[in-house]
């Protein structure tokens, strides 16, 4: 097995209740490269899976409480998801029946019995591929700007209705500067996840969710939600960040640090500010608009230490 075969460690969950399939996956890459974890159970898996994105996701269609076919349908209906690649594990009779690829959200599949090179080769192509293809942030896995600046001009040429969202956290160049990138990193995650699971707790609705770099995110939801949806953001951030932090810097609600000209400086904890840009009646004509007025509004937003979000109401 070859050291280094991709630029960092990825991860790869395989659901199956076969021991065999399970001992091949982990024998066939160096845990450096592919770290597998293997969970016997569908259902049991999906809240890991959302929570902890895997690289890539193989489903076992010998699972005995949910379908194969059914776990990549719904991973794949989560917007956020789309772009991770499934890879089904099937039986030769499996394939006695029609398939409908249109229709099923897998991106591959490998037949028993298991040839070890063939599956270590396609998994790796699978992988490569993805990557490829996937414009996403390799902290948080959230599509990236090319993605986000394609979704919102889609949106605008056809004319939808739609309340965009640009978060930023503020005071994240302190917290990085005292505690670490490694610390930082954890805060990007979590601002990610609470994004992600604050828009998720609103069912049946378009949404996406987008990570433009380092402490900069946008979300796209309807504009009736917008204002509730920046509001749960505001208080779950709120309700978590202050424990990344030490006791005593929490005690105190603020670093206190040294600059390089040996003055004593302040900085708070750390804040997220929302600026929300509204399109309606065909009001956007380009993506670069929305980009200017919510720079504005972000300014205006940051003006409050705390964390608050700003809404741009205007229809001209």
């Amino acid at each position: 097995m070859e050291p280094n075969l991709f630029p960092r460690q990825q991860r790869g969950i395989l659901l199956s209740p076969d021991a065999e399939l399970a001992g091949m996956f982990k024998g066939l890459w160096n845990p450096l490269d592919v770290e597998w974890t293997v969970i016997p159970q569908g259902r049991r898996a999906m809240e890991v899976i959302f929570n902890e994105p895997p690289d890539i996701l193989v489903v076992d269609n010998r699972l005995e409480d949910i379908p194969s076919v059914e776990v990549a349908t719904i991973v794949k209906s989560e917007n956020v998801y789309r772009q991770l690649p499934v890879i089904l594990c099937l039986d030769r009779e499996d394939l006695d029946k029609h398939w409908n690829w249109n229709e099923i959200e897998a991106d591959d599949f490998l037949v028993r019995p298991f040839s070890p090179i063939e599956a270590r080769e396609r998994v790796h192509l699978t992988l490569c591929r993805a990557s490829r293809a996937m414009d996403a942030n390799p902290l948080t896995k959230l599509p990236g700007n090319t993605s986000i600046i394609s979704r919102i001009q889609d949106l605008i040429d056809r004319k939808d209705d739609f309340a965009l969202a640009y978060c930023d956290l503020d005071h994240f160049k302190s917290f990085n500067d005292k505690y670490g990138f490694s610390r930082g990193d954890e805060v990007l995650m979590m601002s990610a996840r609470v994004i992600v699971n604050t828009i998720r707790g609103f069912p049946g609705v378009k949404s996406f969710v987008g990570h433009v770099g380092g402490d900069d995110f946008v979300f796209i939801v309807p504009a009736d939600i917008a204002e509730e949806a920046c509001q749960r953001v505001v208080a779950a951030f709120d309700d978590i960040v202050p424990h990344f932090y030490d006791m005593d810097d929490r005690e105190r609600g603020c670093i206190v640090s040294t600059d390089r000209q040996g003055e004593v400086r302040t900085f708070p904890l750390m804040a997220v500010s929302i600026a929300v840009v509204f399109n309606s009646g065909g009001r956007l004509k380009h993506y670069g608009e929305a980009s200017a007025i919510a720079m504005g509004l972000k300014k205006k937003a940051k003006e409050n230490p705390k964390s608050s979000y700003v809404l741009d109401r205007r229809t001209d």
